[in-house]
């Protein structure tokens, strides 16, 4: 037997390697043909995620008919790579089920893949990484760039601008009394009997006008007096009759007001006389309130007659059938009210104030709330709402508000403590349920926020607010901005420049009352956007400024990626 030739043997089989190669050799030689292109061109985060697109078209005659290509997006950061879900592609031999891509004519492939955003991915390179296979054999291609990445603008949303409700307090510095009495009067007659001028509803309205004409903080505006005649009589005698009552009951109380020394009582205006002939709608809720048995029959079939004259026949006949009518509803209905009508003058701001500063239980719970809104200063804020929180322990606005200021004070442990006290007390008021809102953004729980400012819809246009930042989180920048309306705040100007709205961005952050290093980094972002260097470089100095770890965000920003090279950027950032 022959000998085998061994180095025969291992050329041959090279040489069958290299035709299984060769295909995929080439197609990783001619991977420069490909045209890949990834949207955006800076990949971007929004609402929590990376989002990337890719479009690749390939060439003619560059696909092999049986080869098999898996291209894996990725995204390769400093800390390491992170890997899109890959897409396999076949030429038109392979039996498989993947995108076919064409020998002679080509072909397009369209991907579109996500990831949840992680810091790390902020400064780092979107490419691809291609291996083709044949058989057994494979063969990986150079990574292919596609973009830098990653943009993380909206993370500036400020969750500690969201704005918490007080709730109005209910203090009224002047509250309107009244004192009321009845003069009643025998049937179809008009004089005071002596009876009534000492009746008990006399005596203590005489009571109540002495008090109050005494005391320096009550004014006495007026008397009304109406007079009445019940519906049993002619309407033209009736109406005579009522006006005479008003008259009389107006001479004998005017008497009684000058003996009370009520100055007032002397001026013509200080009473204001009423009178009505019929008075029907006492009459229909004394017979409705009363026990008569067919009282419901009464009321239904008097209903039915428009024309007073008849009206007052039936009721003569109804009161002849029935006593009680006639004996007592008719006779309340023959009077004259007596209404006394004071101001009670409250307390001044000054007193206020200065009963706040020094002793609070002097105030109610309405002054309290009130003088609160009498001092811009939080502190002193603070120590009247705890005050009414102490001494009105189960006033949930008391609580609720205590806890605003502390939520504005930056002391979200104590807020958060606060207005659980008001939602345990009144869970559904929805400036409480905002303020939880705020409490809950604070912590990073946008998804229990947003449900709590839904909820509070319609406590007012900090709740709109809100739902700005959460629409800026979950990238819908658009609604944000509609959230936001024309404030001047951060969250609004972030808003705009995410919706690509760069002058209106600019403009709101010219009017931001309490600029910040943050104003002035957005501001060189929107700059860096509009390619105006010189005033981008102006603003991010500015902030680096005001606050030198802006340096250190500012290094990794890939919206200014375009200048990292730049020795002006370098030199405000080193």
């Amino acid at each position: 037997m022959k000998k085998l030739n061994i180095s025969f043997l291992v050329v041959l089989v090279a040489a069958f390697a290299l035709s299984g190669c060769s295909g995929l050799n080439k197609m990783k030689k001619n991977a420069s043909d490909i045209n890949l292109k990834a949207t955006p061109e800076v990949v971007e985060m929004h609402g929590g995620n990376v989002d990337i697109a890719i479009d690749a078209r390939f060439p003619e005659k560059y696909f092999n008919t049986k080869a098999v290509v898996v291209a894996t997006p990725v995204l390769k950061t400093p800390t390491g790579d992170i890997e899109f879900e890959p897409i396999t592609l076949q030429g038109e031999k392979v039996t498989a089920n993947n995108k076919v891509i064409n020998y002679k004519a080509g072909g397009k492939m369209s991907y579109k893949g996500s990831l949840p955003y992680e810091n790390g991915m902020k400064l780092s390179e979107l490419v691809v990484n291609l291996v083709a296979s044949k058989g057994s054999k494979s063969v990986a291609f150079e990574p292919i760039k596609l973009a830098d990445g990653v943009i993380a603008t909206p993370l500036l949303v400020m969750p500690k601008e969201a704005e918490p409700i007080v709730i109005k307090d209910n203090f009224q510095r002047i509250v309107p009394e009244t004192y009321e009495a009845d003069i009643h009067f025998s049937i179809n007659r008009a004089d005071v009997k002596s009876g009534e001028k000492k009746s008990d509803d006399i005596a203590a309205l005489k009571e109540q006008v002495k008090a109050a004409n005494a005391k320096d903080n009550i004014e006495l505006r007026g008397v009304d007096i109406s007079a009445f005649a019940s519906p049993d009589g002619e309407y033209d005698f009736n109406d005579k009759l009522a006006g005479n009552r008003s008259k009389t009951a107006a001479k004998f109380f005017k008497k009684e007001l000058q003996g009370l020394e009520v100055n007032q009582a002397e001026q013509e205006s200080f009473f204001n006389m009423m009178s009505k002939a019929e008075d029907w709608d006492g009459f229909k809720e004394l017979v409705g309130k009363s026990s008569i048995q067919d009282k419901d029959l009464i009321l239904r079939v008097l209903s039915m007659y428009n024309d007073p004259a008849v009206r007052e026949k039936e009721i003569k006949n109804i009161a002849a059938a029935y006593t009680e009518l006639a004996d007592e509803i008719l006779p309340q209905l023959r009077r004259s009210k007596l209404i006394v009508n004071a101001d009670v003058i409250g307390k001044s701001d000054e007193e206020i104030m200065k009963l706040a500063a020094s002793s609070t239980k002097e105030l109610n719970i309405e002054e309290l709330l009130y003088a609160a809104t009498l001092t811009e200063k939080l502190d002193m804020q603070n120590s009247i709402y705890q005050a009414a929180a102490d001494q009105n322990p189960k006033s949930y606005r008391a609580w609720n508000d205590l806890g605003m200021t502390f939520i504005q004070m930056g002391e979200y442990d104590k807020g958060k403590s606060a207005i659980e006290k008001a939602s345990g007390l009144y869970g559904k008021s929805p400036e409480v349920l905002n303020n939880l809102g705020v409490i809950a953004l604070s912590e990073g729980d946008f998804g229990k926020a947003e449900g709590l400012f839904r909820s509070a819809a319609g406590a007012g246009n900090e709740v709109d607010h809100n739902l700005g930042i959460i629409n800026v989180n979950k990238g819908n920048y658009k609604q944000a901005v509609s959230n936001f309306g024309s404030s001047c705040l951060f969250n609004s100007a972030l808003a705009q420049t995410l919706n690509k709205d760069y002058s209106g961005a600019l403009k709101t952050l010219d009017c931001v009352e309490e600029g910040c290093a943050m104003t002035d980094y957005l501001k060189a972002v929107v700059y860096a956007r509009q390619g105006n260097s010189a005033n981008m470089f102006k603003a991010l100095e500015a902030a680096v400024a005001a606050k030198p770890e802006m340096k250190t965000m500012a290094k990794t920003d890939i919206e200014f990626g375009k200048f990292f090279e730049d020795a002006k950027f370098k030199s405000i950032i080193q």
